[in-house]
């Protein structure tokens, strides 16, 4: 099968070097596509830059497009050590100053749109335009259960099999299922297809440490859940409570069919913040950019253009 990243930008694949939040180098792997304004391009959980893979040529013709994998996920690096909550918002701030040299715009797709609202709030310099796809930003749990098991399970056992490989050894076996659970984040089951299925998992199939790393997001963001309420310090409930002083201009899109957070979130949060627009996107679930590409990529040539 051709290779994703050369079909996709002129440059291939390329690789950025950062310092993590651990203060260790680390390589970031992204695409560059066109010209003009720069536009930074932010994926989920358990995702990486494929996910954008219907709405990049579109938005290309108007800005310079950069489709980031954020640390742990997809093609960049996997470090053993272990992170601390809120990494990811200290990383993406890394990654913009070393790309761009002028406020860009934020497109973001669940677990990254938190990221990013975060950042936008510690350093709104940063960013001119904010989109905000599906945001976990008003849950009380992990959205499945799947997710819930993976939280509690020892870290260890998991870094013990993604070491054996043996998602690797099953793989016709692990496409097959992550097609099936597929159906929790697309309403049309009908749009899941082997070529998406086959580059979706490509990382965790192929590469050492993705599923260990996925786990440790997973297993940090119970943390995060759980100490909403309790603490004051506590990441979501400091995004939460920043919200009517975020004044960047901001769209949020939601799927009417999102099963993991529901659209009364987005609308309670057009409503919490100041300087925002709030569009339903019919027929959708919470992988809107996967999914419902058309109706993602007419609104946000509506709102940018």
């Amino acid at each position: 099968m051709q290779d994703w990243w050369e079909n996709t930008f002129p440059k291939g694949r390329q690789m950025l070097t950062i310092t993590d939040a651990n203060e260790a180098s680390v390589q970031i792997a992204y695409g560059e596509k066109g010209t003009g304004k720069p536009l930074i391009l932010v994926h989920g959980i358990a995702s990486w830059s494929y996910s954008w893979r219907h709405t990049i040529a579109p938005l290309a013709e108007h800005f310079r497009v950069f489709c980031i994998d954020a640390k742990g996920h997809g093609f960049s690096d996997k470090p053993l050590s272990p992170d601390k909550i809120g990494h990811q918002i200290i990383e993406l701030q890394r990654i913009i100053e070393a790309l761009c040299d002028e406020p860009v715009t934020i497109i973001a797709q669940s677990l990254g749109a938190l990221i990013s609202l975060a950042l936008v709030q510690q350093k709104p310099e940063l960013c001119d335009r904010l989109v905000l796809i599906n945001v976990p930003i008003f849950l009380n749990t992990l959205p499945t259960w799947w997710m819930q098991f993976l939280a509690y399970l020892p870290l260890e056992l998991v870094q013990f099999v993604d070491r054996s490989r043996l998602l690797k050894k099953t793989a016709p076996l692990a496409r097959g299922i992550t097609g099936y659970f597929r159906r929790e984040v697309v309403a049309d089951p009908a749009l899941i297809n082997p070529t998406d299925v086959y580059w979706i998992t490509y990382p965790y199939i192929e590469m050492e440490g993705a599923i260990a790393k996925y786990a440790e997001d997973i297993q940090l963001s119970i943390k995060v859940i759980q100490g909403i309420s309790s603490d004051p310090t506590n990441f979501i409930r400091t995004v939460r409570e920043n919200l009517a002083n975020t004044h960047t201009p901001c769209l949020i899109l939601w799927g009417d069919r999102d099963r993991w957070f529901p659209s009364s979130h987005g609308e309670q949060l057009h409503q919490c913040l100041p300087n925002s627009q709030f569009k339903l996107l019919k027929n959708c679930g919470h992988d809107a950019s996967g999914s419902c590409s058309e109706q993602v990529n007419l609104a946000l040539l509506d709102f940018l253009l």
